[in-house]
């Protein structure tokens, strides 16, 4: 058995990698990469060979690990796609704007590499969906020599890591896991028994979370930023990324109101792609591992915008709430356009940041400036002084590195694989593991590198 990394390079980025048992041969993951442009944005799917996979395995739906899945089954029309059924109709929703966005960016920078796959081939795509759920084992191949099972990981909704089992070993790849319940999504459920092979996720390998840290407490330290800002006659803008930190702030938005802890009648704005997004949380609302089964946000929810058609852009007024993407503030998008336009500048105003933003982004010069300090948000626009109120707020949908360590800890491996991590997130598991796991192999793998299990 063989694992290699096929990412563009060490680190988060274009997320993908190669498991090889008995001439089965699995992807794991197919990503894009959020900080490059073209084709260095994809995955070295040079270094497998065409239609020599038997399966495409995609954990969840962030772009990071289905950017380019289109690509990659282009590249091997043999396989099959193993998806979890939630996964399958957020990906499609993602994958269909994205065709959008490398449109217009090949119109207005030039990119000619772009877009890499068309709105037909999408459509087409989905004929090699095998939708699987967690809960029961599955054969890779038609002769049984692999087999896989998923687990839900809490990340996202339909977000599953998975065990694989093959010559008699087993190994198991996280993909992105969150173990504490969310508002909306409940924790993840991973298996129990010793594994052969780790292949862990550590994006927050560099963070330690402050001891006195409760998820409900942070919840209500936001609804009283909220109320705050509402009391004083402004609006709060969260920027939020349209699938997952989205609906999560509906979720406790709706808690806040019940709760009274915010005006009941407080209008709240959702758009764009958001909407689309929830739409498909709604379609899952009873089948899918959450909180408030059962409950769609599209109707029993009374949203401003969402709901139903709006005309025009969202309007800017004071006392409302706006929960609009993008989570970075990046130029061009909703969120980015209502800070510039009067909210940035007014102090009766809020911007909670309740996600990652990186610290190129807009939102990421936002988070690391002082109050009174000019801010660029769009290049093609006069900087804005910041004179709102910024708070920052952890809802990360990754679990801690505490957790995951522990986990890994739990099921013993004999190798490990660290992935999807800064170079201090990796080196602190590193170490971290190599303390606790004595005897253990704790990798790092380049990519193209060949690893025997």
């Amino acid at each position: 058995m063989v694992f290699k990394s096929i990412c563009r390079d060490v680190g988060i980025g274009a997320n993908s990698y190669v498991l090889d048992s008995g001439g089965v041969r699995v992807v794991l993951d197919a990503g894009m990469h959020p900080k490059e442009e073209g084709l260095t944005a994809q995955p070295r799917y040079e270094m497998i060979e065409n239609d020599s996979a038997d399966a495409i395995f995609i954990t969840h739906s962030h772009l990071d690990h289905v950017g380019t899945l289109p690509v990659c089954v282009e590249r091997q029309q043999n396989a099959k796609v193993f998806i979890s059924p939630e996964t399958a109709e957020l990906a499609c929703a993602m994958l269909h704007n994205s065709v959008n966005v490398m449109e217009s960016k090949r119109t207005e920078l030039g990119i000619t590499d772009y877009p890499f796959f068309r709105h037909g081939q999408l459509d087409r795509m989905k004929g090699k969906f095998e939708r699987r759920t967690p809960g029961r084992k599955f054969d890779v191949d038609a002769a049984g020599k692999v087999t896989a099972e998923f687990f839900d990981a809490g990340h996202i909704m339909g977000s599953v890591g998975v065990m694989f089992e093959a010559e008699g070993k087993k190994v198991f790849y996280t993909g992105d896991v969150n173990f504490e319940d969310s508002t909306l999504q409940k924790g993840a459920v991973f298996p129990k028994e010793e594994v052969d092979v780790l292949i862990v996720e550590t994006t927050r390998g560099e963070q330690a979370r402050r001891a006195d840290y409760s998820r409900k407490a942070e919840e209500n330290e936001l609804a009283e930023a909220i109320d705050g800002v509402l009391k004083r006659g402004g609006s709060a803008l969260i920027p939020v990324f349209a699938m997952g930190k989205t609906q999560e702030v509906l979720a406790m938005l709706q808690r806040f109101k019940e709760e009274g802890r915010v005006n009941a009648k407080t209008p709240v704005y959702i758009g764009g792609l958001s909407t689309k997004m929830t739409n498909i949380y709604d379609k899952f609302s009873d089948v899918s591992r959450r909180f408030r089964r059962g409950f769609k946000f599209l109707t029993d929810m009374e949203l401003a915008g969402g709901n139903k058609k709006r005309v025009g852009p969202i309007p800017f007024n004071n006392g409302c709430i706006y929960a609009l993407s993008s989570g970075m503030m990046t130029e061009k998008t909703v969120s980015n356009n209502f800070a510039r336009q009067g909210l940035l500048e007014n102090k009766k105003h809020g911007l909670f940041f309740v996600g990652y933003a990186d610290s190129a982004t807009p939102g990421g010069k936002i988070r690391a400036s002082e109050p009174g300090d000019m801010i660029e948000l769009d290049p093609a626009y006069p900087p804005v002084k910041l004179n709102c109120e910024v708070r920052i707020f952890d809802f990360s949908g990754h679990s801690t590195r505490d957790a995951i360590a522990d986990f890994a800890v739990s099921v013993k491996p004999k190798k490990v694989f660290l992935v999807h991590g800064d170079d201090g997130a990796m080196a602190w598991f590193k170490q971290d593991l190599e303390t606790r796991l004595p005897g253990v192999e704790v990798i790092i793998p380049a990519p193209g590198v060949e690893f025997e299990i």
